[in-house]
């Protein structure tokens, strides 16, 4: 059996790519699984950005476990996203609709002082578009400094839940109140740096996002 079978819950398999990639452009947090060098397993979380048919990671050159990965150590990155809880009229049937993908394989890390430009410039726009040409871009030193990891989107595994309450004959007949409570997310207002200087405007990308 393919490490990438769902068998709990088959139903709510998907191979649609497009949902995947629709998940993967929507949550930027990302939890890698890889064992570490003393054979321990670890589970970190960490931003990423898919960019094309590839997720991105950076972090410090210091860090333990991106060293790990940058040697090509097996990794499995989850991603997921809470999409509502499903209130049903029993606690055994209460639920939630959620979105959630586990990416197999290895990371390879992004040495190429241009390509690790370009792949941060990439994690940067997929996370605040049109930031980039709004701030100074990395120095020499800020990029030395700088681990970038890659990932092939390759083999994956989707699973969507978007159902409603499951409930049985005898539920349905009773007084409980049963459906579907959304979850939102966005932003706030922007809260300015305490050291900004006066007269800065808020820029075009945060603008955007905040609308």
């Amino acid at each position: 059996m393919a490490r990438t079978t769902i068998t709990r819950l088959s139903t709510k398999a998907s191979n649609d790519i497009a949902e995947l990639y629709r998940l993967l452009d929507t949550v930027h947090i990302g939890h890698f699984a890889v064992v570490d060098d003393d054979g321990h397993p670890v589970v970190l979380p960490t931003a990423v950005v898919r960019d094309g048919d590839r997720m991105l990671a950076h972090g410090s050159t210091g860090s333990r476990w991106m060293r790990r990965l940058a040697t090509g150590a097996l990794t499995s990155l989850a991603v997921t996203s809470f999409d509502a809880l499903v209130v049903a009229r029993s606690t055994f049937e209460s639920s939630m609709r959620y979105r959630s993908a586990v990416l197999f394989g290895a990371c390879t890390p992004i040495t190429d002082a241009d390509a690790k430009r370009r792949a941060l410039d990439a994690v940067v726009e997929g996370l605040i578009p049109g930031r980039v040409a709004e701030v100074r871009p990395a120095n020499v030193k800020e990029l030395a400094a700088t681990q970038v990891l890659s990932l092939p989107i390759v083999e994956w595994s989707l699973k969507v839940s978007e159902g409603w309450p499951d409930d049985t004959d005898e539920d349905r007949a009773g007084t409980a109140w049963a459906g579907v409570l959304p979850a939102t997310t966005g932003y706030g207002a922007p809260l300015p740096a305490p050291d900004l200087r006066e007269g800065i405007p808020l820029p075009e990308s945060v603008r955007r996002i905040y609308g």
